[in-house]
């Protein structure tokens, strides 16, 4: 690694690949969710909504994001549940952006990418350990996804079933007698 004339100069350590890539990340959030400002407020959003208007572009970009912090997650060792819960916090972002209006809106307020960094950085330097609120976000998180699949079919089930007693007045659905 070159030291440059001038740091060597002043004393200043050379900057290392991962100061580099936290610097581009930081760039890179504050141009996705808070480059701009609203006049005469202290609302501030970034391309991430303006792109999100375009199907599958805001997406990307985030995706791309989340990729990057996961790959320097895994490189400064962050714990598993801080990536779990960098992961859930892209997942929401995606899931949530594809409902139309809304998910613009949302993606307004969410702001995952700084969230992400924040988690990131905080862990990275050692200022802040998993908690309880990790673990209650990542479970919850989760918990709330498999009620989304089961929940649907839960409901399908009961339809189906008071359609064909109530509908029908017979069961096609049961079981076919033992043969002797």
């Amino acid at each position: 690694m070159q030291i440059d004339e001038q740091q060597a100069g002043r004393g200043v350590p050379p900057e290392s690949g991962m100061d580099r890539a936290m610097k581009w990340m930081r760039w890179w959030s504050h141009l996705s969710e808070r480059a701009f400002r609203v006049p005469f407020t202290r609302i501030r959003f970034g391309w991430d909504p303006v792109l999100g208007l375009i199907p599958g572009l805001g997406d990307i970009t985030t995706a791309l994001f989340t990729l990057l912090l996961l790959i320097t997650s895994l490189r400064l060792r962050i714990p598993g549940i801080i990536r779990a819960r960098l992961i859930l916090n892209a997942l929401l972002d995606a899931v949530l952006g594809t409902i139309p209006f809304a998910g613009d809106i949302f993606d307004f307020v969410w702001k995952s990418n700084s969230r992400n960094l924040a988690l990131l950085e905080q862990h990275a330097r050692g200022d802040r350990q998993p908690s309880a609120s990790d673990w209650i976000f990542v479970l919850a998180v989760l918990a709330t996804a498999v009620a989304a699949v089961l929940l649907p079919l839960w409901i399908l089930g009961s339809v189906l079933e008071k359609l064909e007693t109530g509908f029908l007045g017979m069961r096609l659905f049961a079981a076919a007698p033992a043969r002797p």
